[in-house]
């Protein structure tokens, strides 16, 4: 006899233990789909049952928590399957295995309940487990006293799902996941895994095909690509130092705030020596400096989701949940986060939530079946970007990624998500000919789905977020994008105004002697700038693909390249609408951006790449300053034209206007001519500090100017009691400001 705590355990013979013939011939062959129900300890009629499955080992018995030999097991068969019993109960044990002269002790997964509450498994049936990141995925922990890893994922239609890594050579007849019917989770606790171990999904689809092994779409991690395992490392662990600066007032959703956006891609920014890659701590010592210096209020890093393709920026991503080990762990991007909030900067987030790729390792065909992408290939596959399409209407899938936009505001204190490519989630017909799609249930061309899916999102967002703002990469007329999904709207708190980008560039691209046919261009932005609470962008999609550089879509020569580029800055700086500039742009980059190089910092030895820099920290300055370039950027009473009736000069000139009514003066010369005593109408008197002029020798400019300013004469011009007579310098923008 062999005494197990306080309870004496007899050996015994006596009670059956053997599995049949057919439940070992499964567990051999890795088909047996509910191995909980066989294995581990199971009580019998006088006694308890111990099996155990585990190839590669000759002998097996059970011990008890001191060690004891309480059960020498039996092979049943020759492929690992070893089964005994006990008289009496015996709920904490362990296996102990031999190979000739080697033995080693395992604790048994299947001795573990189920990970999953009534409640995970309600809110998850409903589609309404918004933490659903704290129940699926691989959380290392401890389960009695017992250190180890839990793995959760969803498969519904799968025959079997097992967990596979390094830890069992890779077989799936070795950890074969416990099914949870109700909901269609597959889980199961293993121990002696932690943080570090490589892991994918091998599962069996419901016509009893072996699937490609499978990444955790709930991982925390994954291998630095072209490696594609999962990597156990639970969900990120981070002292933050980021209260002060989260328990101040910072509604980055409101519309009267300065809101002006560096965007970054955290690859490409700046590298180190060999053209190696700064990880998310490099990127920290430099980036953040950078960025408090220049002014912006915000980083947006483009995609930081894993993704395996490098060269798709990170919009097709497969690891939602991971951000990419090309820069580091999940705590350096955290550390990242926590040291822009600590320099007073907010963080926002590129989110693709629209589309996925096809790779094999991925969410395509996950279970055997198409589970997270439409199985009907109208609403299912994207033509243009050869990627899946996630189906919105089914509550699981919009579950995963509502809960994912909600995971990068809670665990990295993200401060906004920019949504990728809402326009193709809007329309059933997007990119698709005659044919190629299926109207909604009303015969339209809305995907109802979808809309749905936004609308939940930015709802959730402002329930458990409610500082946090949404922004929409929108680029058709959707009507009330950024309105309040209470009044009809798709409920995010600002919308891309891509046509304003388009009219506007397309407008500088041309030689200063056509711009007079087409000024239009530049000011019928204002006819529709209040249907939507605009970011006005210039983002990476505008110097990429042949596109060329901000710098050498300008007209002229040298000189003149350089002069257009600080007038259209100038003008954008102060247009009604937030502010978004992609890297480079800022000092004038002047080749087109490469994604696999550091942005051409060298340039700034250069006077004129040097200007332009100064002049956008100026500006950002400048805008941070004066209220009326932001306090009403979304309401008409902020603003009015002065003049767009010279055409024949491509002048332009318009008032800001803040709460007080406080007026700013924006005159835009859009022609290398300069204009002597040119007659502004203003609406009141006194001096009017000339607070901007692009076209000053600090920038890399002519210099001409007005000295700091001009007095207003009681001379009425433009409809107005006032006026200033000015000089208009070339290829400039001039912002004047009255003294209070």
């Amino acid at each position: 006899m062999a005494k197990a705590g306080s309870i004496l355990i007899e050996k015994t013979s006596s009670i059956s233990h053997r599995l049949d013939e057919a439940q070992a011939d499964a567990l051999a062959a890795g088909q047996h789909d509910n191995p909980f129900s066989i294995l581990g300890a199971h009580a019998a009629q006088g006694g308890t049952v111990f099996r155990v499955f585990r190839p590669g080992a000759e002998r097996a018995s059970v011990i008890d928590r001191e060690g004891e030999v309480v059960a020498e097991l039996s092979p049943q068969g020759e492929a690992g399957l070893f089964t005994g019993a006990i008289a009496g109960p015996l709920q904490v044990y362990q296996f102990r295995f031999a190979h000739g002269p080697i033995t080693w002790e395992e604790e048994d997964p299947y001795r573990f309940g189920s990970l999953l509450s009534d409640l995970d498994a309600y809110l998850m049936a409903e589609g309404r487990h918004y933490r659903l990141y704290e129940k699926l995925g691989a959380h290392p922990g401890e389960i009695d006293g017992v250190q180890g890893t839990s793995f959760a994922v969803w498969a519904p239609s799968a025959r079997r799902v097992s967990v596979v890594g390094n830890f069992n050579s890779w077989d799936g007849r070795r950890h074969v996941m416990r099914r949870r019917h109700e909901t269609g989770v597959f889980e199961i606790f293993i121990p002696g895994i932690g943080r570090g171990e490589t892991y994918k999904y091998e599962i069996i689809g419901p016509q009893g095909e072996m699937l490609p092994l499978k990444a955790d779409p709930m991982g925390f991690l994954q291998e630095t690509a072209p490696s594609t395992a999962s990597v156990v490392s639970g969900l990120v662990e981070h002292d933050w130092q980021d209260q002060a600066f989260r328990a101040k007032d910072r509604d980055w959703q409101a519309r009267d705030k300065p809101v002006s956006i560096y965007e970054v891609h955290p690859g490409s920014w700046r590298r180190g020596d060999g053209n190696a890659i700064l990880d998310y701590d490099g990127l920290a010592a430099e980036l953040v400096p950078y960025v408090q210096e220049m002014g912006f209020t915000h980083v947006e890093f483009m995609p930081v989701s894993e993704h395996p393709f490098y060269g798709s920026w990170g919009y097709q991503p497969i690891g939602l949940y991971a951000p990419t080990s090309r820069y580091g762990s999940p705590e350096g991007f955290a550390r990242l986060v926590d040291a822009l909030h600590a320099a007073g900067i907010g963080v926002l987030l590129d989110w693709v939530p629209g589309h996925f790729p096809s790779d094999v390792h991925g969410l395509g065909q996950f279970d055997g079946t198409a589970l997270y992408e439409h199985a009907d290939p109208r609403k299912g596959f994207h033509k243009d970007w050869n990627t899946l399409i996630y189906n919105y209407g089914r509550v699981e899938v919009k579950n995963f990624l509502v809960a994912n936009g909600l995971y990068w505001l809670d665990r990295f204190h993200i401060d906004g998500l920019r949504v990728d490519a809402v326009a193709s989630m809007l329309y059933l017909d997007y990119s698709r000919n005659y044919g190629e799609w299926e109207p909604n249930i009303h015969g339209g061309r809305e995907n109802l789905e979808a809309i749905a899916f936004l609308q939940e999102t930015n709802e959730r967002v402002g329930e458990y977020y409610p500082a946090a703002s949404t922004q929409a990469e929108e680029s058709t007329a959707f009507p009330d994008v950024s309105r309040p999904t209470y009044a009809g709207g798709l409920g995010f708190h600002f919308k891309w105004n891509m046509g304003w980008m388009h009219d506007t560039l397309d407008f500088m691209e041309k030689d200063p002697i056509h711009r007079r046919y087409h000024m239009h261009q530049m000011t019928f932005g204002m006819v529709y700038a209040y249907s939507e609470n605009f970011i006005l962008p210039l983002s990476h999609d505008e110097v990429v693909y042949g596109k060329g550089s901000l710098l050498n879509k300008m007209p002229g020569d040298h000189w003149q390249k350089f002069a257009n580029l600080r007038a259209y800055f100038g003008f954008m700086w102060a247009h009604p609408g937030k502010k978004l500039l992609f890297m480079g742009g800022e000092f004038g980059q002047s080749a087109e951006w490469n994604h696999d190089q550091s942005l051409d910092w060298h340039l700034l030895q250069h006077h004129e790449h040097a200007g332009v820099q100064q002049l956008v920290k100026d500006l950002n300055a400048l805008y941070r300053q004066v209220p009326a370039l932001y306090e009403l950027d979304c309401d008409p009473a902020g603003f009015e034209w002065v003049d767009t009736t010279d055409t024949d000069n491509s002048i332009l000139s318009f008032i800001r206007k803040d709460k007080n009514g406080g007026p700013v003066l924006v005159v835009c010369n859009f022609t290398p001519n300069v204009h002597y005593n040119y007659q502004v109408g203003v609406p009141r008197g006194g001096f009017w500090n000339e607070r901007m002029n692009t076209d000053a020798h600090m920038y890399g400019g002519s210099n001409a100017g007005n000295s700091g300013g001009r007095r207003a004469e009681e001379v009425s011009a433009n409809g107005r009691p006032f006026s200033l007579s000015l000089t208009i310098p070339p290829l400039s923008t001039v912002i004047l400001v009255p003294e209070s």
